[in-house]
């Protein structure tokens, strides 16, 4: 019995060190982020920063306003391309696929999480770039190229965590409806989903995280122009994309500018944590 309990006291003293390196590797980075990125605000001006449509390192001038709306936009069009389809490809799969047909798209999906973003990136630009300045105009390197794409990589995403929360469900609330009269598509829909509405956006949260935090990909399609977006056709510059081309040769104020960037990035990806987690507590009650 003490050896056991010896075992269980030890386990326990390592579940709490994995957990407090966990709290401090978050509590380490938002030190690094903001005591490198607000000082940076601050002698570049708050406002100024935030809302300058003008982004000219060599002449001392950060604004990262197009940047931010850059990433909105592309995330806004991600989320509107992907999610829907998630979505329903989750329901398809929990309530309507065959076993099958299920053995091959589930893996199919699997492996849509495992490819690397620059392979995605070299898809969109030998791909994407070509169809969309064949069939909608422009260059090709456009915000409606980068959401494209950013809807495609955060499909798996979405996909599996909503699966996992549709199959979480009860069986009795299936049977239930079904035992009410219901179809079978209507009691997936109107019973089954809104059940699960909670895991389901949770994945579509972790998706938008995805969106906002991509870079590489983004950067093969997007453009790469510090400018006011003029339109979904038109080329922008992401916040990630504006950290990760202009890091390697950043210095002084250039580089403290950068870090301020991540410090907006990770003030967007708590907003939204928090709003998930309101949106959650209001659920529950």
């Amino acid at each position: 019995m003490k050896k056991a309990h010896f075992k269980e006291k030890l386990m326990e003293i390592v579940f709490l060190i994995c957990a407090c390196v966990s709290i401090f590797s978050v509590v380490l980075i938002c030190v690094f982020l903001f005591a490198n990125g607000v000082p940076a605000m601050s002698k570049i001006g708050f406002f100024d920063f935030l809302l300058g449509k003008t982004w000219k390192p060599g002449n001392d001038i950060y604004g990262i306003f197009p940047m931010i709306l850059g990433s909105i936009y592309v995330t806004a069009g991600a989320i509107i391309i992907g999610v829907p389809i998630g979505i329903l490809t989750a329901v398809y799969l929990a309530k309507f696929c065959p076993e099958k047909i299920y053995k091959i798209l589930k893996p199919a999906v699997d492996l849509l999480a495992g490819i690397p973003s620059v392979v995605y990136g070299f898809f969109g630009l030998c791909v994407i770039v070509p169809f969309v300045r064949d069939n909608f105009g422009g260059n090709g390197d456009s915000i409606l190229t980068a959401s494209i794409l950013l809807g495609f990589m955060i499909l798996p995403t979405i996909i599996n965590v909503s699966e996992s929360s549709i199959r979480a469900v009860p069986e009795k609330y299936y049977q239930g409806s079904l035992a009410l009269g219901a179809t079978h598509e209507r009691s997936v829909y109107r019973t089954v989903v809104p059940a699960a509405k909670s895991g389901i956006m949770a994945g579509v949260v972790l998706g938008v995280g995805r969106a906002i935090g991509e870079t590489m990909a983004v950067i093969m399609v997007a453009g790469n122009q510090p400018r006011m977006p003029k339109g979904l056709l038109k080329g922008i510059r992401t916040l990630t994309s504006n950290i990760v081309i202009e890091m390697g040769y950043a210095t002084d104020l250039h580089r403290e500018a950068l870090i301020a960037t991540g410090v907006v990035l990770f003030v967007f990806i708590l907003i939204i944590n928090t709003l998930f987690s309101i949106l959650k507590r209001r659920e529950a009650k």
